[in-house]
C-alpha cells in the first residue's frame, strides 16, 4: 500500500507519521487489497473553537474509492475517529465483494 501524508497549516512530524502508519495498519490487516491511501491532516479556521483539528483520507481499492473525514479537538483523537470510520467502510466494502452464493445442498440418501 502506498501511503501519502500531507499537512494543511500544520507540519507533519515523524511522530504523527508513525502514528498514522500504525493506525492504518489495522485497516490493512482487515482488508489487504488497498492500492493507496492519501491522508490529509489540518487545522480549521478559529471560528470552530470546539473542533479545530481535521483528518481525512482517500483510499483507493479495487473497484472503489472511499473518502472519510473526521473532526476533533485533538489531532490524535481525530486520527483515531478517522480510522474507526474507515475500518467500518472497508469492512462493508469487503462484505459486498465477497461471494454470497451458497454451496448446493449435498444429496443425502435417507434409508427407510
Amino acid at each position: 500500500m502506498n501511503l501519502m501524508i500531507t499537512g494543511q497549516h500544520i507540519e507533519v512530524t515523524p511522530a504523527l507519521r508513525a502514528y498514522v502508519e500504525d493506525k492504518l495498519g489495522r485497516v490493512v490487516r482487515h482488508f489487504d487489497q488497498i492500492i493507496d491511501a492519501a491522508v490529509i491532516l489540518g487545522v480549521e479556521k478559529p471560528s470552530e473553537k470546539d473542533k479545530r483539528q481535521r483528518a481525512e483520507v482517500n483510499v483507493r481499492m479495487k473497484g472503489n474509492v472511499v473518502h472519510v473525514e473526521h473532526y476533533d479537538v485533538d489531532l490524535y483523537a481525530a486520527i483515531d475517529g478517522l480510522v474507526d470510520k474507515l475500518d467500518r467502510q472497508v469492512m462493508r466494502h469487503k462484505e459486498k465483494i465477497q461471494s454470497h452464493q451458497h454451496e448446493p445442498i449435498k444429496r443425502v440418501s435417507i434409508e427407510p
